[in-house]
């Protein structure tokens, strides 16, 4: 992708020769800008990756632009450069955030090695902002509830920490989101995460799709197949339903995380192995251990850190959250208009107690709506039946602490009028009669609320 460079100098000669100078030698696109007004219309109408930026000007001048720069949010590497030797007045833009600076008398080559320095500084901070909105603004993890801000913090402590994690919840409650989140957070962008449904596996195949096999070790194996662990290397392995696993490949498994190696079906040479595992499960596996139906050696490894999944009845909260994110991705999946739901409908499925699949269930509710419904807002009566007949009451929900209900009402409270005002901040606050857009904001921040 060609790079666009904004120019700004009043000397109209001065910032065309510039100009011809980036795009001959450098490849660059190029535009003039003779004033800091022009300048700042530029960057608020176009995309522009790099600014040289002369500071002295009549009327509106550099330091005017790197101001306007600041206020309006737009982090573009600005490169200043000044006739006068004046490098105070260059120091002081660099405070106003300018990435380097100039003299006018400089040769092009070292104009150029400064504009390919500031872009790949700019590459930089680009995916910095990517990562962080990853993992803080667009985490899988869809929620603002006590519990599951419970969750995150919980994560965050965990994630550096290369011990096994047991994620424990009911199913469709969102075990593997939590253990692709604590992936992300321990800086595996680049590396492997490889998920197992050991519930899937059948039987004689268990030890094979884990630990691999060699060439010949049985009937069908025409080839060496690195396992699952080996896949893994250096990343995540991710064991949905540990329970399920027969208790041969439980002893296999519990040796391989105890002395990390392996040794494929048919080999004899051990192999190191360095791979995080991540077990999930719905079951109760102390209860299973009772029955002699998992290794309680085992058990004692993989639970060093433990997370519980809440259920979705346990943080009503975060049903209207749930159902905007999956409207906006399932209508964009299906190439539809955007639809929104009513305050009724969102009020029934908020009331539902979801015990059959939890978030999964909620989902395939909001995918059905959106197919079945014509119109772009969908009402109650397009709720399917059984969820309009079983919507539970609050008698039916898990007791919870007196300031957890206090926040989860105060939630419910602003959301609702969020969605009343379209997020329009000013109207919402004067809706609930507070003081100002300040103190809506105020209350938001601490309640953790905030549009996807």
């Amino acid at each position: 992708m060609t790079r666009h460079i904004l120019v700004v100098d009043d000397v109209a000669a001065m910032a065309e020769q510039y100009a011809y100078d980036l795009r001959r030698l450098g490849g660059y696109r190029t535009r003039v800008a003779t004033g800091g007004r022009e300048a700042l219309d530029v960057l608020a109408e176009e995309r522009i990756d790099c600014v040289i930026l002369d500071l002295e000007m009549p009327g509106v001048d550099g330091f005017d632009v790197l101001r306007g720069m600041r206020e309006r949010e737009r982090d573009i590497p600005v490169i200043v450069y000044t006739g006068t030797g004046d490098f105070d007045r260059c120091a002081q833009a660099i405070r106003l955030g300018a990435y380097g600076f100039i003299d006018k008398s400089e040769s092009m080559q070292r104009v150029l090695h400064e504009v390919r320095t500031a872009l790949e500084r700019g590459r930089l901070a680009s995916e910095v902002r990517a990562l962080r909105a990853r993992v803080d603004a667009e985490s899988s993890l869809v929620g603002t509830s006590p519990a599951m801000q419970r969750l995150r913090e919980e994560m965050r402590r965990v994630a550096p920490i290369p011990s096994p994690v047991l994620v424990l919840g009911e199913s469709g409650s969102g075990k593997e989101l939590v253990a692709r989140d604590l992936h992300a957070l321990a800086g595996g962008g680049g590396a492997p995460f490889v998920p197992v449904n050991c519930a899937a596996l059948p039987e004689t195949l268990v030890e094979s799709e884990l630990f691999g096999h060699e060439r010949g070790a049985f009937t069908g194996a025409d080839r060496m197949r690195r396992g699952a662990f080996e896949q893994a290397e250096h990343g995540t392995l991710f064991l949905d339903e540990i329970g399920e696993l027969p208790l041969a490949a439980q002893a296999k498994l519990l040796r391989v995380i105890e002395s990390r190696e392996l040794t494929r079906l048919g080999g004899e040479r051990p192999i190191s192995v360095d791979a995080r595992v991540v077990a999930a499960t719905h079951r109760d596996l102390e209860a299973d251990v009772d029955a002699g139906r998992f290794r309680q050696d085992l058990l004692y490894r993989l639970n060093v850190h433990v997370l519980r999944v809440p259920p979705l009845r346990d943080r009503p909260s975060d049903i209207p959250l749930l159902v905007d994110h999956f409207l906006a991705a399932i209508c964009e999946r299906f190439g539809v208009r955007r639809k929104s739901i009513d305050a009724d409908g969102l009020r029934i499925l908020s009331a539902y107690h979801w015990r059959r699949n939890n978030v999964r269930e909620l989902r395939n509710i909001v995918e059905r709506l959106v197919i079945a419904t014509e119109n772009e807002v969908i009402r109650t009566g397009d709720v399917p039946p059984e969820i309009r007949g079983e919507a539970s009451s609050p008698a039916d929900a898990a007791p919870r602490t007196y300031q957890e209900l206090k926040a989860d009402a105060e939630r419910e409270i602003l959301l609702a009028a969020l969605h009343r005002n379209d997020w329009h901040i000013t109207r919402t606050a004067e809706d609930l009669a507070l003081a100002d857009h300040a103190s809506l904001l105020k209350i938001m921040r601490r309640l953790g609320l905030r549009r996807d």
